[in-house]
């Protein structure tokens, strides 16, 4: 198994490269690229998905756009335990806390993210070593009209919240599938938003993740068949 040379050519072609990964190791895979794998994640959380972006063809890099943007599609990672089961929240992407009146839904970052997510489940049981953990069976998901309709609720709900001047008010409680958490490497890092009184203060960047009950149930069904 190599790293892909070029993007894929079709939703087919990329769907097989990642069905073709079910079942090895991410050290395997990593030293067949000749990237070193790290002991641990603590540091380094984003390497399991540049290692697959790398045998996938992603060529979008850190860009807001899709990971596939010719294809449309985007490309999550999610460790999963030995049932299945998501072990954490999914990162969908930054949220935008200032200038961000006419903002819609259709038109948002979120919709275009999850608009057809390639999932690539992979081990992540913390007794396992990064080095030993397997690649599972990768799956194509389109949102259903229920989800649909859950996520933009959420979004809209959160949106509001935001533009009202509530952003310090917001939780992980708040949204079915969606949440807005904190997303930055530590708590000195801040950035701009809309204040109680209309004016700007500093907060810490967030960023729209997706519920584990909600991938959770992307996955049963996807495997249901």
């Amino acid at each position: 198994m190599s790293p892909a040379t070029s993007p894929p050519t079709s939703i087919t072609q990329l769907l097989e490269r990642a069905q073709a990964l079910a079942g090895l190791t991410l050290g395997e895979l990593a030293e067949a690229a000749g990237i070193h794998t790290p002991i641990n994640f603590k540091r380094e959380k984003g390497w399991t998905g540049q290692l697959l972006e790398k045998y996938l063809g992603a060529d979008a890099g850190s860009s807001p756009q899709q990971d596939f943007p010719h294809l449309g599609v985007e490309l999550k990672t999610i460790p999963i335990d030995g049932f299945g089961a998501p072990l954490e929240t999914t990162y969908v992407c930054y949220a935008p806390l200032t200038n961000i009146a006419g903002v819609t839904w259709q038109a948002s970052n979120v919709r275009n993210k999850l608009n057809c997510v390639l999932w690539v489940p992979i081990e992540g049981d913390r007794a396992i070593a990064p080095a030993h953990r397997r690649v599972a069976t990768a799956c194509l998901w389109h949102p259903s009209e229920t989800q649909l309709n859950t996520l933009s609720n959420d979004w809209e709900e959160l949106m509001d919240m935001i533009a009202l001047g509530k952003i310090e008010n917001i939780t992980a409680k708040h949204g079915q599938a969606l949440q807005l958490r904190p997303k930055a490497a530590d708590g000195s890092v801040l950035t701009d938003a809309i204040g109680a009184d209309g004016s700007m203060i500093k907060t810490r960047p967030r960023g729209f993740y997706l519920r584990k009950q909600f991938t959770h149930q992307i996955l049963l069904n996807a495997f249901s068949d």
